[in-house]
């Protein structure tokens, strides 16, 4: 049906610049970078694919990994709601473009510029912004969680990252990204259940049954990473983490 519908499209193209008078045209020309259309269908482009900017933005950067420990992190000191939620997610979200940048510079200049010059058609720029996006994501992936999905989505034996399609990469990528946050979680978690066992014992030790282990190790836990500077070192080997 989706092919017959695509099919018949193509074939009224022509048709589209040459609108019925009192209607928005749909094409306004042609240029050998491809076709250029109206402003109304541009601005329907638009909105349609800032509806798939979560998924790329979730799925094929490395803001996962990011605001996952930094909810981990939240979850060991035992604060609660401090940081808030949009502080943690505004967080990730600048990280996540300086560790991208490299990769945005790429696509921007390989991809954007060419194609708002009108010199490269839509589908050729989209081919040569994947390139920057699946060499960092490649760089990301293990190998064992590519070929789970290698496996699964039936790939011949000798398919490699490299050549895959992004319908098995992405996943294996996500997946990779999740490992590698609960790592890098488990090892904030250790200093900070070292503190919540020895108030505990302490306070048992004193018979102070009634008195919140959580509440005395907190301030214990606030001094130790403002003295170690956690958030320069955790922040920086985040950023680092991402260097291969």
């Amino acid at each position: 049906m989706m092919a017959v519908a695509a099919a018949a499209l193509a074939a009224g193209a022509p048709a589209w610049a040459q609108s019925a008078p009192g209607q928005l045209p749909l094409v306004i020309g042609s240029t050998p970078g491809g076709t250029s259309y109206s402003v109304p269908v541009q601005t329907l482009l638009f909105f349609t694919a800032l509806s798939f900017l979560p998924a790329i933005l979730l799925m094929m950067t490395g803001f996962t990994r990011i605001v996952i420990v930094l909810s981990l992190l939240r979850q060991a000191m035992g604060t609660q709601s401090a940081p808030p939620n949009q502080v943690i997610v505004g967080l990730s979200l600048f990280l996540t473009l300086f560790v991208m940048g490299p990769t945005l510079d790429r696509v921007y200049q390989d991809a954007y510029l060419p194609y708002s010059n009108g010199s490269l058609s839509f589908e050729a720029a989209a081919q040569r912004a994947e390139a920057p996006m699946r060499d960092f994501m490649l760089k990301q992936t293990r190998q064992s969680d590519f070929a789970l999905f290698a496996r699964l989505a039936k790939l011949p034996a000798e398919a490699t990252a490299e050549t895959a399609p992004l319908r098995v990469l992405i996943p294996a990528f996500a997946t990779s990204e999740l490992k590698s946050a609960f790592q890098i979680g488990f090892m904030i978690f250790i200093p900070f259940l070292v503190i919540d066992i020895v108030v505990s014992s302490v306070l048992m030790s004193l018979g102070m049954m009634m008195l919140s282990p959580v509440l005395v190790a907190l301030p214990f836990k606030l001094m130790l990473f403002v003295l170690a500077d956690g958030w320069n070192l955790l922040l920086g080997s985040l950023a680092a983490s991402f260097v291969t």
